[in-house]
């Protein structure tokens, strides 16, 4: 699946201009659907300020969650990626404020995942370790494994991601999983200094059982260490689409 074509095509919805994969089946896991909008005749006020709409205060919908609100409540326009908009979109002070927080993501972070980092990487049970660079497909929906051998993890088969920190003392380790993520703080040059390696398990396709892969920095520790500070920002975006 993962080198099959996944072109792109531009649609109009009632929110603006989306570019969107021809094929449904490649939308990037940390993508978000489109929200149904509050019907009209549902919002005789907005929903923050209360103000009732009327001839001069028109009423405007939130693109990314839907709601309704007046022109004050709702007049940032904001890019949006997680929803393939064109151009930025209308969004209310709470949705544009989280979409202007995952621009980090997409203007830094996902570049890093992009580029690949250096590990060693080990599969399962198996005592044989194998050095190897981690890296995110383009469309985003696997990592690719590739050094003497290759294979690949679909990111939507992951049933749980940790990231591995090294402790304060020698032999101490901390673990962080996709249930209890820090805020940004995590994204802090203490804590990226730390992130020594990442534990996944997932189902690969037509397997019953989950698979173990465990990763840990290879030579260049500080590159790595940055690279699995943008898998754990991902691993947010990605647990927090599956929730909407």
């Amino acid at each position: 699946m993962s080198a099959l074509p996944d072109g792109k095509k531009l649609v109009r919805s009632p929110s603006g201009l989306r570019m969107v994969p021809e094929n449904g089946a490649f939308h990037s896991p940390f993508s978000l659907n489109e929200p149904q909008w509050v019907p009209d005749k549902e919002c005789a006020r907005c929903m923050q300020c209360d103000t009732k709409f009327d001839f001069i205060r028109r009423k405007h919908h939130c693109r990314r969650c839907g709601r309704c609100f007046c022109d004050k409540c709702c007049s940032k326009k904001v890019a949006l990626p997680r929803m393939c908009f064109v151009d930025p979109v209308r969004q209310c002070a709470q949705c544009s404020l989280a979409s202007q927080k995952e621009m980090e993501f997409y203007d830094k972070q996902l570049k890093v995942l992009l580029g690949g980092g250096s590990f060693v990487a080990t599969l399962g049970t198996s005592e044989k370790s194998e050095t190897m660079m981690c890296r995110l497909s383009n469309n985003h929906r696997y990592l690719f494994m590739d050094g003497e051998s290759h294979f690949e993890v679909e990111l939507s088969r992951i049933s749980s991601m940790q990231i591995l920190t090294d402790g304060s003392s020698p032999g101490e380790s901390d673990i962080h999983t996709y249930t209890s993520l820090p805020d940004t703080q995590y994204l802090s040059e203490g804590w990226t200094s730390r992130a020594s390696g990442m534990l996944l398990h997932y189902k690969p396709m037509g397997a019953q059982d989950a698979q173990q892969l465990k990763v840990e920095a290879a030579d260049d520790r500080k590159a790595a260490a940055l690279w699995l500070a943008a898998m754990h920002k991902a691993a947010k975006l990605l647990y927090e689409a599956r929730d909407q």
